[in-house]
């Protein structure tokens, strides 16, 4: 099902999307994508915790990938808020990557949302991940990368949120690590440097129904 989606959110949007929650449909805005290195820092996992609660009170729908570190904590603390949270995951829906993740990913597909765009049976490959992350940017109003190395995965999501045209926030304390160029190297192309989460909040658009989630190819597994 095709809709008005814009030419280039037509060209990576995928044909189907594999459903498992209690998340009524279509989605509602306001969309945060919280996302970063699988092995943050205690600051960074801190970060992580305090940004998704902090989202979730304001009625922001926190969306990450499900894998260990920062998404980990994502997902947590927006349930722990009392918020709204969607995994999208890197394999079918019947999978469960990583598998220390396997309580997390059930409660998620019972009380909140889970989104794939592999099928039952298709192959768990590393590539998945990757367009995993263009899925997240995708679903997302804005993305947040709070740690990750140079070579991190979790930057896909960043370069395909402006790839996109939508808002890419990096805490401000990122880039002063002289050891990392990835901050800069994404400000230049627009990403934006943020200190608290009122930054972030300004940024969103109010709480309304999602036209285009609705009008991608919906499949309720």
């Amino acid at each position: 099902m095709l809709g008005p989606l814009t030419a280039l959110e037509l060209k990576y949007a995928p044909p189907v999307l594999y459903l498992a929650g209690a998340t009524r449909l279509p989605l509602r805005h306001p969309r945060v994508a919280v996302v970063g290195t699988r092995q943050p820092s205690a600051e960074g996992r801190a970060a992580a915790t305090a940004l998704s609660r902090t989202l979730a009170e304001q009625g922001v729908t926190v969306i990450s990938g499900l894998a260990r570190g920062v998404d980990t904590a994502a997902h947590r603390a927006a349930m722990d808020a009392g918020g709204h949270t969607v995994a999208v995951l890197g394999t079918p829906l019947s999978r469960v990557h990583p598998p220390s993740n396997a309580e997390l990913q059930r409660r998620i597909m019972a009380e909140h949302l889970a989104v794939s765009q592999f099928a039952d049976g298709a192959p768990v490959r590393p590539a998945n991940f990757r367009v995993r992350n263009r899925t997240i940017a995708l679903i997302a109003d804005a993305s947040v990368i709070l740690e990750s190395g140079d070579t991190g995965g979790s930057l896909s999501v960043g370069w395909e949120a402006l790839r996109l045209g939508r808002p890419l926030f990096v805490p401000d304390r990122e880039f002063t690590r002289s050891s990392q160029t990835w901050p800069d190297r994404l400000a230049r192309y627009g990403a934006v440097r943020f200190r608290a989460p009122s930054d972030i909040l300004e940024w969103l658009p109010s709480a309304v129904p999602s036209p285009e989630t609705s009008l991608l190819a919906l499949r309720a597994a």
